[in-house]
């Protein structure tokens, strides 16, 4: 079982951002195609943006298009979602989670999550 460490998450105003990190807790673990995923009180985890191992391939979720941006360092075995322009409705806790096949917007094709780091966006 590997398991992945978020960090970066905290309570900030509508309007700011933040910047989320993900790196496995065992440094030998390669992180490859990532993705960041968000659970909500009382709804189920959805899909927020994946990027592929080189890096050039990124997916969004509608609702955070233009506002985040997903990216990697290889050299830090970290990914990161840069959230800008939050919203209230950003509210959640938010999870890393390492693709392993098929469809990328499905919480089963990944293998390995993190804790959850929380984001809460105040009006």
């Amino acid at each position: 079982q590997v398991q992945l460490d978020e960090s970066g998450g905290g309570l900030v105003q509508a309007g700011g951002s933040l910047r989320l990190s993900c790196t496995p807790h065992d440094r030998t673990f390669r992180v490859y195609a990532m993705a960041w995923f968000r659970q909500a009180p009382g709804k189920e985890r959805e899909f927020v943006a994946y990027i592929r191992s080189n890096g050039h391939v990124t997916y969004y979720a509608d609702s955070v298009k233009g506002r985040f941006t997903i990216s990697r360092n290889d050299a830090e075995n970290t990914v990161y979602l840069q959230m800008n322009s939050l919203q209230p409705e950003d509210t959640a806790a938010y999870y890393c989670a390492n693709y392993r096949s098929d469809s990328v917007y499905r919480i089963s094709s990944y293998d390995y999550w993190g804790q959850g780091t929380q984001v809460t966006v105040s009006s």
